[in-house]
C-alpha cells in the first residue's frame, strides 16, 4: 500500500523531508518498532478516541500505555476508544491499526504526549503495516502545528 495519500499530500504541502522504511508486516506499533529496529520511545502511535463532541487523536510513544484518566483531565472530556468501524470510516486510505499520528489532514483534533517532544527522530506508520516514515523531531513537531500537549501516558 505504501504511504496513505492523505498523509503524503499533508507532508508534501508542509515541505517536510522524510524517509520511508519498509519492515516485515506487524500488527502493533510496539512490534513494528522491534521489527524495524527502532526504539519504541521514538515510534509514535496514534489512538483514536471519541465522545459525543467528536474525535480526538492521542499520539504517544509505542513503548507507552495511554492513561485515559489523564486525557480526560487534559481535554476536560470523557473520551473512550473509537471502534474499528469509526477508524475505517475516518482513515479510509489507511489500514486499521496503522493510522498516522496527524489528525489535522483528516479533520481530527490531536493531542500529543510530551515524551515524544524530546526525541531527535520520530518514526510512525505510513498507513499500512509494512512501511514506516522517519522524520526529524523538529519536523514532527511542525507537522503537529498547534496540537495540545500533555503527559497522558506511562512507560510499559
Amino acid at each position: 500500500m505504501a504511504i496513505a495519500n492523505t498523509l503524503q499530500n499533508f507532508m508534501l504541502t508542509a515541505g517536510v523531508h522524510y524517509d520511508v522504511l519498509p519492515h516485515p508486516r506487524t500488527l502493533s506499533s510496539n512490534r513494528t518498532a522491534q521489527a524495524a529496529h527502532v526504539s519504541g520511545d521514538r515510534m509514535a502511535k496514534a489512538v483514536l478516541l471519541e465522545d459525543d463532541q467528536g474525535y480526538v487523536l492521542a499520539v504517544l510513544p509505542a513503548s507507552h500505555r495511554l492513561a485515559l484518566g489523564e486525557v480526560h483531565h487534559a481535554m476536560q472530556r470523557i473520551l473512550g476508544l473509537a471502534t474499528e468501524g469509526e477508524i475505517a470510516e475516518l482513515f479510509r486510505d489507511c489500514d486499521i491499526g496503522a493510522i498516522p499520528p496527524f489528525g489535522a489532514p483528516y479533520g481530527i483534533e490531536t493531542i500529543l504526549d510530551d515524551s515524544l517532544m524530546e526525541q531527535p527522530q520520530i518514526y510512525f506508520e505510513a498507513g499500512d503495516h509494512e512501511d514506516l516514515i522517519r522524520v526529524s523531531g523538529k519536523e514532527f513537531q511542525s507537522l503537529l502545528g498547534n496540537a495540545r500537549h500533555g503527559h497522558f501516558s506511562h512507560h510499559l
